[in-house]
């Protein structure tokens, strides 16, 4: 039974069943405590909390995942993935423990023909909470199971909870017996891989507080309104059903493992290494794929770390495989082929995946190669100095900033006769972990506790009627002060407000929060943000200016009109330079994020190469004639499926619900999903200046521009500048580029002149140095400062001749001055010097630390700098004390 059929018979099964059927929500979660949807309910919590009323009473989905937690232990296990897909049923106050328990037993032991999974009973196995008698009745009288295949377990397998004060209770899972080949006997509480857990139902019925962990924690009482949420493992069951090992050769993932294997000449099966590496390269590449395709781009922090991590991994493992060539071009072919019938996008939005995929493959491919280069001069370095170990500080660096994978540093150190010091790495490993997880603790720690707003969000959606009107009179519904409900805020407070309705924007979609303020009987309010802490519900943080503000009384919201219009100019603008990138560059130059405030808008997008003058200029000119042509815009509001067939765009990551607002200028030129505020007219914008082109990550550029009255302005400033340059310069505006070329060419002329000057100053000043040479053990040693120099070259020149000058004699030459602001010292040495033990390398570490820098480099020329000149003495009478001891 292939992968999509199960999911269609689960989705078929629970809507026959009286389920809503909801889509998939993205792999980007907007939860600011998770960088991914990591499991099935993560697009449901605001539900299952009862922070939001949900939309449905029961519902089933088939919701894609991506966890990469314990990614060390995927191809190594039959069931592991970094992406994986939970199919689930979700009760919201309906049903319970008995029909979860009835629905799940059915679809899966109901024959194929009457759409079931066909499961034998007889190799199914139940796991419950060992407290949980009610659930143990009812698997044996609701589903008929024989007590003996019911396990009771332990809170560390069978109780669910957040780790934070909430909704908790006992979950019950469903395991398959592959059978004696693949373990022993016992059930599922041996913990063995013969028994894979394909079905878990979590039952919600209890609230819990003073949490001190996971599974220690005090229940207050049972949930008013309790709550079912299971998670069937599609890719468990996938493989159980297509009679393989495990979840690497079922249908949409083995025909990658088997390009791999094709691509490498090796065997599947013959080598147990290798075959971890070929399903390591078949997870990989199958979950890069979705995560591209849910807008997910590489880079060095957060998500895209995430994704270029398993990028590299896969490049890794290929090379392992003996394939040192690019190979992501048949690889994510293949993927993308066993993928589409499920998620159509990964073909539809092929160009772009495909444009990422091979980026990111080609810049670790040279990263590989610089890598190994840095490497080599560790190599080299650690060998000159008579050391055998490279520092594990070294390996470190080259993971952690150059992506250089740590097996391959060991193997590189091994064929040099080195080794590397594993143990240090290990805990500067450690340590970044620790970092990552408590950034991570402190993330959630700083979350407000959202239930908070509970109660005000089950009085219904805030409405927002800022489209069409700049005051609108409401009443107060809430106030939190420090976080905490209260009936009131006085003068000076900093306080959160609830309305009932309001015209002030929050900020979402890019566009930041209107201005302006809340007046009532006695009171005024102003308002220093707007945000959505839950789902509908709009959140006022004010600052009570005058009077006091109560639960219950009036409340008109008045919106900055000056500040509004000009934050509708610049998301408006946002949608036309949108617009006017994709018709200069082409439908692969998506959005990858935004921000719009008053006069200033900032768009980037995916791209992986700066922009020529002449492209900016283009694009600018696009948007521009957009404005002058005084472009309709028009908003609709429409089902979600509809817009998209009318070829809206959409942000990816953005969560959208079944009906959203559909932005046009100018008919579908400019077709967005888009629930910000916007001009009339494209004209309203009045101008748009393209000030700035840069780049925010290896795969995404961003354009900056001024809008309105604020692009005005500084076009009236350039003017000013043009205007006074022509003054200064008594020049023609059409002749100022040329005009200024030649100034710079005559000051490059005169600093080299001063230059050679200079040069020949240093020059003249051989002869004293030479004959001002000391002795130091067996060495012959000139150490002095120069002063200042034009640049180290020259000060390297002096010191090399200084040295020759010195003949044959064991000679080591020290020359110090300040290149601009900042201190070098040059160390050079000769035949004699360095088989007496003088190395350059070492001379210059050590005059560098008291510099407060670093240096280094060959042993006959060497180079240390820092930041206090003033401490070139005693640099300089470093070199002689090393030298005094060597």
């Amino acid at each position: 039974m292939k992968t999509a059929e199960i999911s269609r018979r689960f989705l078929d099964y629970f809507e026959k069943n009286g389920h809503t059927i909801v889509p998939s929500a993205s792999l980007v979660t907007d939860d600011p405590a998770l960088l991914f949807t990591v499991a099935g309910m993560v697009p449901f919590i605001p539900y299952l909390s009862g922070d939001v009323p949900a939309p449905y009473r029961r519902a089933a989905d088939n919701q894609k995942c991506i966890r990469t937690n314990d990614i060390e232990e995927v191809g190594k296990t039959p069931r592991h993935g970094t992406f994986f897909q939970m199919l689930g049923n979700w009760s919201f106050g309906d049903y319970f423990k008995e029909d979860a328990i009835r629905f799940a037993w059915t679809l899966l032991t109901s024959p194929e023909d009457e759409g079931g999974l066909a499961f034998d009973p007889a190799d199914l196995w139940v796991t419950v909470y060992e407290e949980d008698d009610e659930a143990h009745g009812l698997w044996q009288s609701v589903a008929g199971v024989s007590p003996d295949r019911i396990q009771r377990l332990g809170k560390d397998t069978n109780y669910w909870s957040t780790g934070l004060p909430g909704p908790a209770g006992p979950c019950s899972e469903i395991f398959f017996d592959r059978g004696p080949a693949y373990g022993v006997d016992g059930g599922p509480a041996t913990d063995d891989d013969r028994y894979v857990e394909i079905w878990n139902l979590v039952f919600m019925q209890y609230e819990i507080t003073n949490v001190r962990s996971k599974y220690d924690f005090d229940i207050v009482g049972e949930l008013p309104a309790k709550n079912i949420d299971t998670g069937m493992g599609l890719e468990r069951v996938a493989f159980i059903k297509q009679g393989v090992d495990n979840m690497y050769e079922t249908d949409q993932v083995r025909p990658v493992l088997d390009r791999a294997v094709a691509l490498s000449g090796r065997t599947y099966g013959a080598n147990h290494e290798d075959d971890i590496r070929f399903r390591v390269v078949a997870d990989h590449v199958r979950s890069s794929l979705m995560l591209l395709s849910d807008g997910v781009t590489p880079s060095n922090d957060g998500r895209g770390y995430i994704l270029r991590r398993l990028m590299r991994r896969a490049i890794r493992s290929m090379r392992l495989l003996g394939v040192e060539g690019p190979t992501f071009a048949d690889l994510f072919t293949t993927s993308r082929d066993a993928m589409k019938e499920a998620y159509p996008v990964v073909e539809t939005d092929w160009a772009r995946i495909s444009q990422y995929a091979l980026a990111e493959e080609e810049t670790f491919l040279r990263t590989l190669a610089a890598g190994s280069t840095i490497l080599d001069e560790s190599v080299a370095e650690t060998k000159s100095s008579g050391g055998t170990t490279i520092a594990g500080a070294e390996a470190f660096l080259l993971h952690d900033t150059y992506g250089f994978p740590i097996d391959l540093t060991l193997e590189i150190a091994e064929e040099a006769g080195l080794t590397v010091d594993r143990a240090a790495f290990d805990t500067l490993m450690q340590e970044q972990r620790a970092r990552a997880k408590a950034d991570a603790k402190a993330r959630k720690r700083q979350l407000a506790d959202t239930s908070v707003y509970r109660d005000l969000r089950a009085q219904g959606e805030t409405i927002f009627t800022g489209y069409t009107d700049l005051e609108t009179e409401s009443s107060v519904l809430g106030i939190l002060v420090d976080g905490v409900p209260a009936d009131r805020a006085t003068t000076g407070q900093i306080a959160e407000v609830i309305l009932a309705e309001t015209a002030l924007y929050a900020e979402s979609g890019g566009q930041v929060a209107d201005k302006g303020v809340i007046v009532g009987p006695g009171y005024e309010l102003e308002v220093l943000d707007v945000q959505k802490p839950v789902p509908g519900l709009v959140s006022h943080t004010v600052e009570v200016s005058s009077g006091e503000v109560g639960v219950g009384q009036p409340a008109t919201t008045v919106v900055d009109a000056a500040n509004r219009r000009a934050a509708r100019q610049a998301h408006s603008a946002t949608h036309l330079v949108h617009a006017a990138l994709r018709d200069t560059l082409g439908k692969t130059a998506t959005q990858a994020g935004s921000l719009n405030r008053a006069g200033y808008m900032r768009f980037d997008f995916s791209w992986s190469q700066a922009l020529s003058e002449a492209t900016k200029s283009e694009i600018e000119e696009i948007a521009n004639n957009a404005v002058r042509d005084n472009l309709e815009v028009t908003t609709r509001v429409l089902p979600l499926d509809e817009a998209k067939a009318a070829g809206a765009m959409a942000l990816f990551g953005e969560k959208y619900g079944d009906t959203v607002r559909m932005v046009d200028i100018g008919g579908p030129w400019s077709r967005e999903l888009c629930a910000g505020t916007h001009v009339a007219s494209s004209a309203e914008i009045g101008l748009i200046n393209l000030v700035g082109e840069s780049s925010v990550g290896a795969s995404n550029r961003r354009v900056e521009a001024l809008v309105g009255l604020d692009a005005f302005r500084s076009l009236a400033a350039e003017r000013a500048l043009v205007s006074q340059l022509t003054s200064t310069l008594k020049t023609p505006r059409d002749q100022l580029p040329a005009r200024i070329a030649e100034l710079q060419a005559s000051l490059k002329a005169a600093e080299k002149k001063i230059a050679q000057f200079e040069s020949r100053a240093l020059a003249d000043r051989l002869p004293a140095l030479a004959d001002g040479a000391t002795s130091v053990g067996p060495f012959r040693v000139v150490a002095e400062s120069l002063g200042t120099a034009a640049s180290a070259d020259d000060v390297r020149s002096l010191a090399l001749q200084v040295r020759d000058r010195l003949g044959s004699d064991a000679a080591v030459v020290a020359l110090g001055a300040a290149v601009g602001d900042r201190p070098v010292v040059v160390v050079v040495t000769n035949d004699a010097a360095r088989a007496a033990g003088a190395k350059a390398g070492v001379l210059a570490k050590a005059a560098a630390g008291a510099l407060g820098g670093g240096g280094g480099g060959r042993d006959d020329v060497a180079q240390g700098g820092g930041t206090d000149a003033a401490a070139l003495p005693s640099a300089l009478g470093a070199v002689k004390d090393a030298l005094g001891a060597a």
